[in-house]
């Protein structure tokens, strides 16, 4: 081999190495920039639950489930997905404030999505899964289970009504339900 097409084959390997380079540069700032500035990070919240006793105590019971303000004003929905409703089945949340939504299971896995939002989480037994979002705009928005769990799957939504952020009012035990509004 001449050291001219030594000298090509050399010039081209290093073309190649920098595209390389800049493609998974592109990359990694393109992940780091949605996980800064967009704050969309995946999940890391491992949080354990007894799926066979969450509805006898701690915060899944059946009087601690639906939308409250905590005493730090972080507004917090707790939710049931049980083979094929969701418990409660409408929560309020305020637009334009941070929110949690904090779900888990006793049965199988069920998916949730809220449409027309970032909301979307996979709900395992024995995991609680959290979500924190904002919501912009208001309206009642469809939340389905997106995992097939059963012959009833297609009938297992809810709804996450948004309200304005000065029509959230809870009352003196910080909860706010659908019926209130």
């Amino acid at each position: 081999m001449s050291p001219s097409a030594e000298h090509a084959i050399v010039r081209s390997e290093l073309r190649w190495t920098v595209v390389v380079i800049a493609a998974v540069s592109l990359i990694m700032l393109a992940v780091i920039f949605a996980a800064v500035a967009m704050h969309i990070n995946p999940p890391s919240n491992v949080e354990r639950i007894d799926p066979q006793t969450l509805h006898l105590s701690a915060e899944f019971t059946e009087s601690d489930l639906g939308t409250r303000v905590e005493a730090n004003g972080q507004v917090t929905a707790r939710i049931v997905a049980t083979q094929f409703a969701f418990v409660p089945r409408c929560i309020v949340l305020p637009a334009n404030r941070p929110v949690t939504l904090r779900f888990a299971t006793p049965d199988v896995i069920h998916g949730i999505l809220v449409t027309g939002t970032n909301v979307n989480t996979m709900v395992v037994p024995g995991y609680v899964s959290q979500v924190h979002t904002v919501f912009r705009t208001t309206g009642d928005l469809l939340m389905p289970c997106h995992e097939y769990c059963g012959l009833g799957h297609s009938e297992m939504m809810a709804t996450v009504r948004v309200v304005p952020r000065e029509a959230f009012r809870p009352g003196p035990d910080g909860r706010v339900s659908c019926a209130d509004k």
